[in-house]
């Protein structure tokens, strides 16, 4: 059993991440689990079209004779199995954060791997299962933040995050989602990453109006429409996770080829993104 733990700042696209990344692992034919672990502002279910699920990782935390598998939903879509949570304001109070770590433990047994969406910024609900983690990904916004002070974002931001996946003993990783910026830009900003904040650089997904297009058709945007530009962003971003993780080589496909010329490009001969992996 493999898990990943997905942190960043709100709005930064943790969730949206959680669900195509999931999707990823799914058509890869393993076994796949996303979770829900923003528990007081859950909206994971959305992206998979699942509205007020009447059996949620909120009853399983009220209700410790529940049977865990009773909160799975089956997406059959995608193939993922979804643990989601309650949007109704009175299932999140008076919760025992402390049992999360059983129920995703317990549950991720039966999966390859595990997914689990963070709430923003330091993850203090989910605090717990870092322990059953091995990676966590960083998930960057940099389009609202001016590219004269990234450099100060990110050093606010994943410095932090990335200290707390140290402390657990998590390999970690950032994505660059919803990229706007010059490929000169990204390219400084993959190098302050890599060799500044010594973390490495598994994507870069580029901004893609499909993705609220998909997330308002409560599909992930790889399944949604799989030959967007973000969506192809984000297959291969899984393909490098795929290669860390399981030590799979990617396929020397069109796209990757594709893919290779445009790292080449931005880093001007210089080592891609996720050389550390």
């Amino acid at each position: 059993m493999v898990s990943i733990v997905i942190t960043g700042r709100g709005g930064a696209g943790k969730t949206t991440m959680s669900a195509n990344l999931s999707t990823y692992f799914s058509r890869r034919s393993y076994r796949s689990l996303v979770v829900d672990g923003d528990l007081y502002l859950p909206k994971l279910a959305f992206h998979f079209g699942i509205y007020n699920p009447q059996y949620n990782i909120h009853t399983l935390l009220k209700n410790p004779n529940m049977r865990v598998v009773q909160a799975v939903y089956h997406d059959p879509r995608t193939g993922v199995d979804i643990l989601p949570g309650s949007s109704k304001l009175y299932d999140v109070i008076n919760l025992d954060q402390k049992r999360l770590r059983e129920i995703v433990r317990e549950i991720g047994t039966r999966y390859r791997v595990t997914i689990i969406d963070s709430p923003v910024g330091i993850p203090f609900d989910t605090i717990s299962t870092f322990r059953l983690a091995q990676y966590q990904l960083i998930i960057v916004e940099i389009e609202r933040c001016p590219i004269h002070s990234v450099h100060r974002m990110i050093e606010n931001e994943v410095v932090k995050l990335k200290s707390l996946g140290d402390a657990y003993g998590l390999k970690v990783g950032v994505i660059l989602n919803k990229v706007r910026e010059s490929s000169q830009s990204v390219d400084d900003i993959i190098d302050f990453l890599e060799y500044s904040v010594d973390v490495p650089v598994v994507g870069v997904i580029p901004f893609d109006h499909r993705v609220p297009e998909a997330t308002n058709y409560g599909r992930p945007v790889i399944d949604y429409a799989p030959h967007a530009k973000a969506s192809r962003a984000i297959a291969e971003s899984g393909d490098i996770l795929n290669e860390w993780i399981f030590g799979r080589e990617k396929k020397e496909g069109m796209l990757h080829r594709l893919y290779e010329a445009i790292i080449s490009f931005l880093h001007s001969g210089r080592v891609p993104a996720g050389k550390k992996l």
